[in-house]
């Protein structure tokens, strides 16, 4: 037996019927949905890559629920576009109203490559970095408003640090390892964020920075680099800080380092953070 469905049928809302509990939630939404991307690339290109997105807002006590499908809906419709910090903040306009929310915040989280040259030889590559785009509401100024929003870049810098003291005592050579140096910065106006021009200036702070692919004259190049120019941990994250304090358009800012030492079976680890005092 065929059982027909009336189309004009209106489906119940159960998520916009009324709670009586009388507690707000402060975020509700999705995560850990692994979804394509494109990127703009320092150059102007385009990159794909596949992030990690947690979409979430605020959800008003009277409120049963929020509609789940509609978060992935929106990562859909903005996939084919080139992502840019401005263009992410945009999104977040947009779920808002979707959602009939007036706070939420958007994360993704992915992996980002950069062409690098090799000092010596000139060999190119791909160098890998991890990207955490932030974008969240601070404030919502009425219905007829665009909401304030601030975007938050952290980029994870992977470069090598050598010991001054190990050089200080030995004889010859000095202990040396790969570093994770991870700056966040905030800004307010998300077309100041340069995620290259970040990444360089962490890795011009390092003892040496990273490539993907070296030859031997580079090998050579990048030990001597580094025996030339070491920092502990603490003036990595200073340096670093320094730095960070300086670029246009940056409120608050955070700077981790964490060497994973070669003679220790654990890490140094140093933190810097703060708002950004302009002199």
């Amino acid at each position: 037996m065929n059982i027909m469905i009336d189309s004009a049928v209106v489906m119940p809302d159960v998520q916009s019927s009324v709670d009586l509990r009388h507690v707000p939630i402060e975020r509700v939404g999705v995560r850990r949905v692994r979804h394509p991307m494109l990127v703009q690339g320092g150059d102007g290109s385009s990159q794909p890559t596949v992030a990690n997105w947690e979409l979430t807002v605020a959800l008003p006590a009277q409120t049963k629920g929020t509609h789940m499908s509609r978060f992935l809906a929106l990562l859909d419709e903005y996939r084919p576009q080139v992502m840019t910090p401005s263009l992410f903040c945009s999104m977040l306009r947009t779920m808002l109203p979707l959602l009939n929310a007036q706070r939420g915040d958007i994360t993704a989280r992915f992996p980002y490559f950069i062409q690098k040259t090799a000092p010596v030889s000139g060999v190119k590559s791909l160098m890998d970095y991890e990207l955490t785009w932030v974008v969240r509401s601070t404030d919502f100024l009425g219905s007829d408003s665009d909401p304030a929003l601030e975007f938050e870049l952290t980029a994870l810098v992977p470069v090598t640090s050598l010991c001054p003291c190990s050089k200080a005592i030995s004889e010859y050579g000095a202990h040396n390892q790969r570093s994770h140096v991870i700056v966040s910065a905030t800004y307010t106006d998300p077309a100041l964020a340069d995620v290259d021009g970040l990444i360089r200036m962490v890795e011009q702070q390092a003892s040496c920075e990273l490539w993907g692919l070296l030859k031997r004259t580079d090998e050579k190049f990048v030990t001597e680099r580094a025996y030339e120019n070491p920092k502990f941990v603490e003036d990595l994250v200073r340096d670093v800080a320094v730095q960070v304090q300086s670029i246009p358009g940056v409120q608050r800012f955070r700077v981790s380092a964490e060497n994973f030492e070669s003679i220790h079976n654990h890490s140094a680890y140093a933190v810097v953070e703060g708002p950004v005092v302009k002199n």
